[in-house]
């Protein structure tokens, strides 16, 4: 329990809340073990629970005339599913696939409806969240209408050591394994376009990849690339 209340503590959804209160929700959210390749859910599916990572990496994604498109990657401390603690009987718009084996803890609606009621600051918190989700969505509607696709790639990549790079003495690292095909998913293209950009940052020094683990050398010269 001590595990989970620390967990919550750092997510943004939670992070009001006073440790009282994070005692008094703890209980509602229950454990699951999942292995590499799990589909936890399907775009359509009714949505009734929340899901907050305790380990592993998920992504989102969608199928657009069987192509898929990952919308987002999530890792630990990480939380997805919001929207089924707005409004009951909603649909997923999206489907999430483990990329890892995960310990993901899950909250039924049904159980947080009674708790959300008495706590208006979650609920304030909760519709601030889901804000920076739509606008992050809008962002990424931008991205694929607009810009070509080596700036997209480029403005992946530093979207990536922003939200998941771990600071070392040579640059960021990408604290998660991507294959070009993943990429290529999230920047909406083909891998050997992604594969072409990938070289071209390699060759200018502004980046390295090792073991699929991408290491952002020059977020600086990266970040000039995108504007």
């Amino acid at each position: 329990m001590s595990n989970l209340i620390s967990l919550l503590q750092n997510v943004p959804l939670f992070q009001d809340l006073s440790v009282t209160e994070l005692e008094s929700i703890a209980p509602l959210f229950q454990e699951r073990k999942y292995k590499k390749g799990t589909i936890l859910f399907l775009e359509g599916d009714l949505g009734e629970e929340f899901y907050l990572i305790g380990s592993g990496v998920v992504k989102i994604y969608r199928i657009d005339n069987y192509k898929e498109i990952i919308l987002s990657l999530f890792r630990q401390g990480d939380f997805f599913g919001e929207m089924s603690l707005i409004q009951k009987g909603l649909q997923r718009s999206a489907a999430a696939e483990t990329l890892e084996a995960c310990s993901i803890y899950t909250l039924m609606r049904s159980d947080f409806a009674s708790f959300m009621e008495n706590s208006p600051k979650l609920c304030m918190r909760l519709l601030e969240v889901t804000m920076e989700r739509l606008r992050k969505a809008n962002e990424q509607i931008y991205n694929l209408t607009f810009l070509d696709v080596r700036t997209r790639t480029i403005k992946v990549i530093s979207q990536l050591a922003e939200e998941h790079g771990l600071q070392r003495s040579s640059g960021y690292l990408i604290n998660m394994k991507l294959t070009h095909q993943q990429l290529a998913n999230m920047v909406g293209t083909v891998r050997e376009s992604v594969t072409k950009v990938l070289q071209e940052l390699q060759e200018d020094d502004i980046i390295t990849i090792d073991k699929k683990y991408i290491m952002v050398k020059d977020p600086e010269r990266m970040a000039k690339l995108i504007y």
